[in-house]
This record gives C-alpha cells, sequence and structure tokens, in this order.
C-alpha cells in the first residue's frame, strides 16, 4: 500500500496523550538508583555519615551531624570521572566509555557552642548549632553505552506491530503514533498485508529476523542532579544531635538512543535496514526533606537515624524521533521525523515526579574520643539504608494536561513501576586513622539490586574507595579516589508476546575527588 508521505498536524491534546509515552520505568530508576557523592572525606570511607558528622556532607546524609559543628568551615570538591561499560548482547560484547568533569559538596557552614541555664534546679546544658549551605551533585548521568548482536528470533518492528494491532484503519496507523509505530508505518519498515481493505488492514514487517538481523543499540546519556541544600543541626550535652535539612535538586538530562537492525543476508529482499532515533530531553526542579537524630550512649559510640522523604520534582521532556528505513527496490530510502508531527519542533510534555524516601539506620566508634580532635586516633562506621524503589511515581500535572488518555497512561506505568522493582538495601561503611596532620581512609558501599526478578536479571553496584587527608591550623585537603563496578541490564525494546534478550552491562568507574577547605 502506498503511505502518505505528507501528514497534517495533530491536534495538540492528541500531541500531549501520546508525547507522555517517553516515560518507562527505567525513567523512574534513573533518579533513584544513584551513588552516594559528597566531600573527598565522605567518599574516602564508602559514603558513610549517618551517626559520623562533623564533615558538610552530612547536611545531604544526616543533618545531625551539624551539629558537632563549634566553628565553620568552607569547603569545595571539584572531580574528573571516567566510566566504562562493557555490554555483552547475543554472544557478542562491546565497549564504549566517557570522562566528564563534576563536583562533589561545595558550600559553607558556620557552628557555634554555647550554655543554657535549665530550669528550677536543672544544670547548665551545653548546647551546640550549625547553619549550613551547600550543593551537591547527586546524580552523574554521563555515559556510553554499546552493544551488537546477530538476532534470528524477533525484530524491533514487532513492537510497533503489537502497538497497531487491531487498528484496521491505516490512517490512523500512519498519523496516531508519531513517536515510534507511524514512522515505522510511513517508512515501510512495518506495512499492510496484501489483501486487506479500508477499515479492515493488517500489518507485517519487512525485516526478517528468522534469515538473521544484525541488530545495534547505542546510547548517548548527558546530565547529572544537582541540589542545593540549606541545613540547620544542633546538640544538647554532647549526648543528642538532631537536624534538618531542606533540599533543592535541580534536573538535567540528555539521551540520544539509536538502535539500527540490518539484514544480514546481503541479498534484495526488500528490507537492508531500518535506524530509529529518539532524543530525550528532561529539565526540572523539586523539593525534599531530610531530618536525623544521633546519639552517643558512651563518648566513643555514635548511633545515628536518619530519614529522607521523596523528592517532588516537576519535570519537563523535550522529545523527538525519526527512522530511516531501506526497502531496497521496494520503496528505496524514507525518512520521517516526529517533528513533521509537531509543527517542526521537539514534543514536550510537564509531568510530577516523585522519587523513593529512604532511611538510614548508623553506627560509628571514635578511637580516643577526646574533645581535642587532633588527639583523636581515627573511626569506624557503618550505615545500613533502605530504599523502596516501588514507591517511585509519576503523575499528571493537571494545569498543562488533564487527559483521561494520559492519567491512564501514568497509571498503568506506576503499575508496571510496582511490578518492576522492589526495596533493597544499601550498605556503606568504612574507616579513618590519623596521624597528627596526615589521615588514611578505606571505604566501600554496596547498592542491592532494585529489580524484581520477571523485570530484569540481578544489579548491583559495588565502591571501593580510598584517600588522604591533611590538616593544619585551619587549612585541610582531602584527596580520594573511587572504583565503582556496576552490573546491570539494557532492553533496547521488549514485546509482550516474547520473550526479549537484553544486553547484559558490567560497568566501571573511575572517579577521583579533591575537597580543599578552609576552618574560621
Amino acid at each position: 500500500m502506498q503511505h502518505a508521505t505528507s501528514l497534517p498536524i495533530l491536534l495538540c491534546s492528541l500531541l500531549l496523550s501520546v508525547s507522555v509515552q517517553a516515560q518507562e520505568p527505567d525513567d523512574a530508576l534513573r533518579y533513584a538508583w544513584t551513588t552516594p557523592n559528597g566531600t573527598a572525606r565522605q567518599q574516602a570511607i564508602g559514603g558513610a555519615m549517618a551517626s559520623l558528622g562533623g564533615d558538610l556532607s552530612a547536611l545531604f546524609v544526616n543533618p545531625a551531624g551539624l551539629g558537632f559543628y563549634k566553628t565553620g568551615d568552607l569547603v569545595f570538591s571539584p572531580s574528573f570521572q571516567h566510566h566504562q561499560n562493557k555490554s555483552r548482547y547475543l554472544g557478542r560484547t562491546e565497549t564504549d566509555q566517557r570522562s566528564s568533569i563534576g563536583f562533589g559538596t561545595i558550600g559553607i557552614v558556620t557552628g557555634t557552642q554555647f550554655y543554657e541555664q535549665g530550669s528550677g534546679k536543672r544544670e547548665q546544658q551545653k548546647r551546640t548549632g550549625a547553619f549550613a549551605i551547600a550543593l551537591n551533585q547527586v546524580a552523574n548521568f554521563n555515559t556510553n553505552l554499546l552493544y551488537r548482536g546477530l538476532n534470528t528470533r524477533h525484530s524491533y518492528s514487532q513492537r510497533f506491530l503489537e502497538e497497531v494491532g487491531g487498528i484496521g484503519d491505516a490512517n490512523q496507523v500512519a498519523q496516531n503514533f508519531p513517536f515510534g509505530s507511524s514512522l515505522a508505518f510511513n517508512t515501510y519498515w512495518i506495512d499492510t498485508v496484501g489483501g486487506g481493505s479500508s477499515g479492515n488492514y493488517r500489518y507485517q514487517t519487512r525485516a526478517t529476523a528468522s534469515t538473521g538481523l544484525l541488530q545495534e543499540s547505542r546510547v548517548q546519556s548527558r546530565g547529572a542532579v544537582n541540589e542545593l541544600a540549606i541545613g540547620y543541626g544542633g546538640s544538647v550535652n554532647e549526648k543528642i544531635y538532631f537536624g534538618f535539612t531542606l533540599g533543592i535538586p535541580f534536573v538535567f538530562f540528555d539521551r540520544t538512543t539509536t538502535f539500527t537492525e540490518a539484514d544480514a543476508t546481503q541479498t534484495l529482499n526488500n528490507f537492508d535496514y531500518a535506524s530509529f532515533e529518539q532524543r530525550l530531553e528532561t529539565n526540572g526542579n523539586g523539593l525534599n526533606l531530610k531530618a536525623g537524630l544521633i546519639y552517643r550512649p558512651a563518648p566513643f559510640w555514635r548511633l545515628g537515624l536518619s530519614v529522607h522523604s521523596p523528592s517532588w520534582m516537576r519535570l519537563t521532556d523535550h522529545y523527538a524521533a525519526s527512522i530511516t528505513t531501506d526497502t531496497e527496490n521496494y520503496k528505496g530510502i524514507q525518512t520521517q521525523s516526529s517533528t513533521l508531527f509537531t509543527n517542526g519542533e521537539d514534543a514536550q510534555f510537564s509531568y510530577f515526579h516523585q522519587t523513593p524516601y529512604r532511611i538510614m539506620l548508623s553506627g560509628s566508634y571514635v578511637i580516643n574520643e577526646v574533645e581535642d580532635v587532633t588527639l583523636q586516633k581515627g573511626f569506624l562506621t557503618a550505615d545500613l539504608e533502605y530504599v523502596n524503589y516501588k514507591a517511585s511515581s509519576f503523575r499528571v500535572d493537571p494545569s498543562i494536561n488533564n487527559s483521561e488518555s494520559t492519567s491512564q497512561y501514568l497509571k498503568e506505568l506506576n503499575n508496571t513501576i510496582d511490578n518492576s522493582f522492589r526495596s533493597a538495601l544499601n550498605l556503606r561503611m568504612g574507616g579513618e586513622l590519623k596521624f597528627t596532620k596526615l589521615m588514611t581512609r578505606l571505604g566501600l558501599a554496596w547498592l542491592g539490586n532494585p529489580y524484581e526478578r520477571t523485570y530484569a536479571p540481578r544489579g548491583n553496584r559495588l565502591q571501593v574507595s580510598g584517600g588522604l587527608g591533611y590538616r593544619h591550623k585551619g587549612q585541610f585537603i582531602d584527596l580520594t579516589y573511587v572504583h565503582t563496578l556496576t552490573k546491570d541490564a539494557h532492553f533496547s525494546y521488549r514485546l509482550t508476546q516474547q520473550a526479549v534478550e537484553g544486553a547484559a552491562v558490567n560497568g566501571q568507574g573511575s572517579r577521583i575527588l579533591l575537597t580543599i577547605g578552609h576552618k574560621f
């Protein structure tokens, strides 16, 4: 059947209802399954800071740790990161990598110590109070991913066939799915089955998997979540420490995904290749709260509890897609972009996203705990964090689009998130040895599997870290190296009626973090 090559602009309401389908379950995990970040000192001890305190990064972990401050710190933490992904797909292994400049905790904290007269016969209470404001990069998205393989079981185009199945009107198929199936149909990646009639068409793919399809997926991601935080921490009689943080995350994410499949036979069979490029840019900001307590049952023991609310974020996606298909002698090379349906511009959709809440329990043991910190000999510390990844959710922004179709899609997406992810435990631990002005540190962080078995293979992240520190006359400098090992999976597409192989991804990351500080 000859397809229309010039299509009318869709109504705005239809555009918004379909553009929301850029959201997928993995989008929820992007803002939740993140490795810890902070000052070089905190990173060197595995990111554990829920009971230790005395470091500006406590503002992002357990603000009760600010209560240990009796003076002030000014902190700056630049970093360099290199990440490599090794992916295995259908028996073939590929590698891609990316380097970027980032930062850890940058900010200022000012603390004071004072005495408060108790009522009646109560003795004076020794108190501290500290205010802090800082910026921290809580997630870094700068990665490249590449995998290739020979597929003899299925084609990406079957995803489009599932989407348009049962729609007998070819004009609807050509117009109502401008970010995927319509592009595939109008470029002949999928086509009508011969013998059909208007209102009674069926569809087929031009890509034949049984003879072999060479498939390639490239994913280039950029961006970060940077969080501005303001907090207060205090203490009573150096026994009970408490704190609160207001966080404002700023999100920028840019991803280009290119999937290509080509005929492996090199024969003229009305299909040579098809390439599907999707571009997504997400911007937005939000709000979260953190609260915590630290209790010292003895001078050398510290026990911590911290609770992080979800981040409530309003995000806006700018989304576009294009497909190029070569059907050789049938229709030749055809290209179509979603911008044809959207006045030459990227589609835009705004929505609300809620990340999971977090609960942390922690313990620290300080060696030779005395008030003069220069005489302390070091510490051991560990955090245990609970994260319920199922609690991630998407919600429509009624001021932009409150259509029933959009609300229903996000409801189904949230149900998929409930079925795809699980709660998990994360463990962070580390220690420090002090030699008057010099310090050595080691740490380890383990992020547990966020996936249900039915959604993806097991995933986890392991961080091993070490660093050095120097303190002298109010000046300090810390240098840390963090090595990250990630086990994950990536699926270019999924089919409802057939199991699809994903790429097994083993990532390795190296990060060097420097913190320069001044006490005042």
